[in-house]
């Protein structure tokens, strides 16, 4: 299909989600209303009959029973579906005949009979068109034909048509999601098509499966005992849910389960079946061969998983792999990796490798009894070190696809060059939204986005790595969404761009729900707030020092987000029939209420400890809060368990808080939290006041009111009328067993306050106050005095004091752009003054993508000749006023998504920043690393991977006054999220400031 323009894109998606709920990224086949253009189905309770040639492949028949099955879930009528010969009389004026070019006689008999032209699918692969057809057989009037260029084609324009039909979505047994009921359906008579997928193998690895999916599948699929020699559940009543699942998502490809499981082992039907669905089997980076490691070596191997001292016994072990496989559709897993997913052994691991591929190779030979190893597919993973013996000079056989990793976080390390493009067996990509491993494993809830993997991937697109796409999906459950977006993307490229992936979660929403545009558009807004939530550090990485509870409101703000999305999602859910409500809990309701209860958990476990270094009692409502959130953690989890009868059990099973490792936490664990004496009173009185930015409480003295500890005086908070909040907070708070009533009052009329009195009392032990300025009142910087009174019951009262310097500043005449204020400028980087273009490249904006806002990239991504020295390239500029410059040093942090060296470490990736006229700084700020390694800086708890976001520093002398700041393009993948301005004023946090006031 050729490449349409970015505008004719979106439209394309804005159209097809106006004719059909069901249609994903795809041309839309169907109708439900009589039209000239359209051709019966399903009409006044009748149904034409579908026909198909008893010479077709079983995976096609076995998908038109489905196609039969689907027409009646969806109109309650049931089509016939019969066998029928080229040459005998029809019994049916019209049909729709089913069959694939080539190998179906019916169709081939159709094609001669009315020379329909087929080139568009002739000799493709996995490609489909249907068009309406006269006197296609004898007796038979007219008929609408499916043609598949080979099985997979046939199969998924029935499935494309299943799915447009009714929503009969890919996820109906997997997610619960009922169809949406149609009495009538219809064809297009002049038919759709698709041409070959973009990715030629599309698969998915099912990884780190226990203790959920694993748990799930013995009590769904066994007695409880397993397989044999493994104890595994994945037996073919696992797998054929799977099969038609990845077929339904027009995938063609699995890496199946192998922490305890042998694929070919625990069920003798699960390989044959796989080929007769029309699934290519394989098997993951560590399993060369075909075999099932490690269980199948410790089950048939015999000595070390060594080739240096074991050479013998482990090719016999693969030849028998080899051999087990060579009838069925399969792509070969090359290489070898040590035991237990380790590096190999030896002194020399490339000659070793080198040695162990041309073995590989050998064996193939005898065992296909051919000399042209190009007819066997095989793929080799550079995963970690195997990447480095790669770069140092391990040479890769031409025709063995190059399958690239990213570094098990979403970062792909490398793309191939424009010589590596040159090969025959071209390159693929191993992508992860599930990982075990260091910095920390992520396997309990979707905590990836969509526009981050579609920013990876569409690169790979641009270097023609599509050979083959795996996506690490762990438990599958709950990654339903991000795993459908990873496929409809692969099927065709073309069909998506930056500016529409939001229209693909509203018409999974519309097809999932049978959702009005504006509730589809909603859970678009839930589904993006939750993934970008938590793809800003996994939820396995939060703690109660994640986000600041104290400075830029940076908790309460991501708190309330988060909350928003929960109260959405929840009026939906209760919008909905009970039928379809069990689906919107596995898809939306359970991810965002869950991740709503875990970051809530730990955000008030540290204002809990917060409160108590502070000595307020109101540290113990806040502890209330940690153990009713703890609570409500399992009671979520256990929800999921017990819809629909347990369908479901254990599938959320995944521990996912108190990890003190990289590795899982063998239990959830609460934070820890104090409790302050209640019953007796604070040494300083009943009230306590705490400011805003401070861990300082008054009155009293503490460490934290004053630097010396002893006689602090009243707390001083500051406010300029350029604060992104226009405001500032205190919080009033029980010191004890007395309740009180308060009151707020200052000495001058311009300080005004959001609650002015107030009562704390066992039932309510902290008010919030916020304080503003009358700017109009104020001119320069004036000095205020808030007097706090507190008048407990029989004690006497007691006065303390916030004093407040405001500031009123005035940027020159004509200024249009950010102001400082506190000696910060933080600004998005998606709101550029102006934007630059050189040689066809611009900076664009990705909604979505980032941490706070959205990301900017310079597009098209193209080869690795598009690169630029400091001042060539294209650029973008933000204006912005200081009024402060910490004696002419500012600082500035460009807030980069965490991208590798992906052109290799002598291309390293890095941004130029020019003020006003000076000179432009680069900073190439991914630093070299050893070949198969990660660079310093990227690995840790507090590294770049687990921030998810790159912190690049510069330094320049300037003064005060509008600037104009400058980004210039180096390289081409970098993507710049956030950029802040220290003029001496920036406080510590994880998101960064707000974004300051533009004018």
């Amino acid at each position: 299909m050729a490449p349409l323009s970015r505008a004719a894109l979106a439209l394309g998606g804005l159209l097809a989600l106006a004719s059909s709920v069901a249609a994903i990224g795809a041309d839309n086949c169907v109708g439900f209303a009589n039209a000239s253009d359209l051709y019966v189905v399903v009409k006044a309770g009748k149904a034409t009959p579908i026909l198909i040639s008893a010479d077709e492949w079983p995976g096609v028949q076995r998908a038109a029973s489905d196609f039969v099955g689907d027409i009646q879930t969806v109109s309650g009528v049931k089509p016939t579906f019969k066998n029928v010969t080229a040459t005998a009389k029809s019994d049916y004026p019209t049909a729709i005949i089913v069959g694939t070019l080539g190998k179906s006689s019916v169709i081939d008999a159709v094609v001669n009979r009315t020379n329909l032209d087929v080139s568009f699918v002739q000799g493709k692969w996995e490609a489909y068109m249907t068009t309406v057809v006269q006197n296609p057989l004898p007796g038979m009037d007219s008929a609408y034909v499916i043609i598949g260029s080979d099985k997979r084609g046939t199969i998924f324009g029935l499935y494309t048509h299943s799915e447009q039909f009714g929503a009969v979505s890919p996820w109906y047994w997997w997610a619960d999601v009922q169809p949406t009921h149609h009495n009538s359906l219809y064809v297009k008579t002049a038919g759709c098509h698709h041409d070959t997928p973009s990715v030629k193998y599309r698969g998915i690895f099912l990884n780190d499966e226990q203790p959920a999916l694993q748990s799930w599948a013995k009590v769904k699929f066994t007695n409880g005992t397993g397989a044999a020699h493994t104890g595994s559940p994945f037996n073919h009543f696992f797998y054929t849910k799977l099969f038609e699942l990845l077929l339904r998502l027009r995938a063609n490809y699995l890496w199946p389960a192998m922490w305890s499981s042998a694929f070919c082992v625990d069920d003798d039907q699960n390989q044959s079946l796989a080929d007769w669905y029309g699934i290519v089997m394989g098997t993951s980076h560590e399993e060369p061969l075909m075999r099932s490691l490690p269980p199948e070596w410790s089950i048939y191997g015999k000595g070390a998983w060594d080739y240096s001292t074991n050479q013998a016994n482990v090719y016999d072990f693969w030849k028998t792999g080899a051999q087990r496989a060579r009838n069925y559709e399969g792509v070969f897993t090359m290489g070898m990796r040590g035991a237990g997913d380790a590096p190999i052994s030896g002194s020399n691991p490339i000659q070793l490798l080198g040695k162990i591929i041309a073995d590989q190779r050998s064996l193939l030979k005898d065992v296909f009894n051919t000399s042209d190893l190009t007819t066997i597919p095989q793929v080799w993973t550079l995963y970690k070190e195997v990447e480095g013996y790669y770069e140092q000079g391990l040479t890769v056989p031409d025709d063995i696809v190059m399958l690239w990793s990213d570094d098990n976080y979403g970062n792909i390390r490398r793309y191939p060059t424009i010589a590596e493009r040159k090969r025959s067996g071209g390159s693929g990509v191993y992508y992860h939204i599930d990982y075990v491993g260091a910095p920390r494993c992520y396997k309990w809830i979707m905590s990836s986005q969509i526009e981050r993997t579609y920013e990876q991937l569409s690169t790979a697109v641009t270097r023609d790595a599509t050979k083959i796409w795996v996506l690490n999906v762990g438990d599958l459950k709950p990654l339903e969404m991000h795993t459908e977006f990873f496929f409809t993307y692969a099927y065709d490229t073309t069909k998506w761009n930056p500016q529409n992936l939001n229209s693909f979660v509203e018409n999974w929403a519309t097809r999932e729900f049978g959702f009005s545009s504006s509730d589809a558009a909603t859970v678009a807004s839930i589904i993006s707030t939750v993934t970008q939530h938590n793809a800003r550090r996994k939820p396995e990485l939060w703690n109660t020092t994640t986000y600041s509870v104290l400075n830029y409101r940076e908790a309460d703000t991501v708190l309330a987000s988060l909350q928003a999305a929960g109260d959405a999602s929840t009026k939906l859910y209760n919008s909905l029939s009970s039928a379809s409500q069990p689906a919107f809990f596995e898809l939306v309701q359970h991810p965002v209420q869950a991740s709503l209860a875990l970051q809530h958990m730990y955000i008030a476990a540290a204002i809990n400890n917060l409160r108590a270094i502070q000595y307020s009692v109101a540290a113990n409502m806040y502890k209330t809060q940690v153990e009713s959130l703890f609570a409500t953690d399992f009671d979520l989890e256990n929800e999921y368990h017990t819809i629909l009868d347990g369908k479901w059990v254990h599938m959320m099973a995944q521990t996912h808080s108190g990890y003190e490792y990289w590795d899982q936490s063998q239990s959830n664990v609460m934070p820890a939290v104090q409790a302050v004496q209640a019953k007796k009173q604070n040494l300083a009185g009943p009230m306590r006041i705490t400011i805003e930015g401070s861990m300082g409480a008054w009155p009293g003295d503490d460490r934290y009111s004053c630097a010396s500890g002893m006689s602090c005086g009243s707390p001083v908070t500051t406010l300029d009328n350029y604060n992104p909040f226009g405001n500032r907070y205190f919080d009033v708070s029980s010191g004890g067993p007395a309740p009180f009533t308060w009151a707020a009052t200052s000495n001058v009329s311009w300080v005004k306050f959001s609650l002015s009195s107030g009562s704390i009392s066992s039932s309510t032990l902290e008010q919030r106050v916020f304080y503003s300025v009358d700017w109009s009142q104020v001119s320069g910087q004036q000095t205020a005095s808030i007097a706090v009174k507190a008048t407990p019951q029989g004690l006497g009262t007691q006065t303390t004091h916030v004093i407040l310097q405001a500031t009123q500043k005035s940027v020159s005449s004509g200024f249009h752009g950010y102001v400082e204020s506190d000696g910060v400028v933080s600004i998005e980087a998606a709101h550029a003054a102006r934007n630059t273009s050189v040689q066809g490249l611009t900076w664009i904006n990705i909604p979505g993508l980032g941490k706070t806002n959205s990301g900017v990239t310079p597009w098209p991504r193209g080869g690795d000749d598009l690169n630029f020295t400091a001042g060539a390239g294209p650029s973008i500029e933000y204006d912005f006023y200081l009024f402060d410059t910490n004696k002419g040093n500012v600082t500035i942090t460009v807030k980069v998504s965490p991208s590798l060296n992906n052109l290799g470490d002598d291309r390293p990736l890095g941004l130029a920043l020019q003020i006003d006229n000076g000179s432009a700084q680069t900073q190439h700020f991914v630093p070299k690393s050893n070949p198969g390694s990660l660079p310093s800086g990227w690995s840790g708890n507090d590294g770049w991977a687990a921030n998810n976001i790159i912190d690049v520093k510069y330094t320049f002398t300037v003064g005060t006054g509008a600037h104009t700041l400058k980004v210039w393009m180096i390289e081409p993948t970098v993507v710049v999220q956030k950029i802040i301005i220290d003029a001496g004023g920036l406080k510590s946090s994880y998101l960064g400031p707000p974004e300051s006031v533009k004018v």
